[in-house]
């Protein structure tokens, strides 16, 4: 087994896409929660699992970004593929920044249980590049087919935990 499965993946099964659910849905459940702050559907209990969920979402981001960063330094520079992860990352990473600056301003609206118009500002607009790189993401995959295997005949077992080859690993750049 190479080293290289800790932070990429199987072949077929890379590492990063799945970790990105989890920071996804961290920073989606805290625009969820700023927003019923700030209508007033529930002030305290909203504010604080929006500023906790900013923070779960910023330590997944480690992982996911790191992973992430992995991949794209595999990737042949200047190629459509690449521009197109690159843009990507630079939305991501412009997201990672608003969130990080609502949750240091937002802090004191975490203590006093409302989201402040500031610090909901910056998470919408951390929402917004967040969904963008989401979308590049999804195109880095699903049009470029980045790191997909595409073995439609495979067997289900083989599908779901494949066993490495050399001659598809070699085929891979694994």
């Amino acid at each position: 087994m190479k080293l290289s499965y800790l932070w990429k993946g199987l072949p077929g099964h890379p590492i990063h896409p799945p970790l990105t659910d989890a920071t996804i849905g961290a920073y989606t459940a805290a625009t969820v929660m700023a927003l019923a702050s700030v209508v007033g559907i529930a002030h305290r209990p909203a504010a604080h699992g929006w500023w906790l969920a900013l923070v779960i979402g910023l330590i997944s981001t480690g992982l996911t970004a790191t992973t992430g960063f992995a991949d794209w330094l595999t990737l042949e520079w200047g190629t459509p593929l690449w521009k197109t992860a690159t843009l990507h990352m630079a939305s991501m990473l412009t997201a990672t920044v608003f969130f990080l600056i609502a949750v240091l301003v937002g802090h004191s609206g975490y203590r006093h249980g409302a989201v402040e118009g500031g610090p909901f500002v910056l998470t919408l607009i951390g929402f917004g590049f967040l969904t963008l790189g989401g979308w590049l993401g999804g195109a880095v995959v699903y049009v470029h087919g980045m790191r997909v295997l595409s073995l439609v005949e495979e067997p289900t077992g083989r599908a779901v935990a494949p066993a490495p080859h050399a001659e598809k690993e070699e085929a891979e750049g694994a």
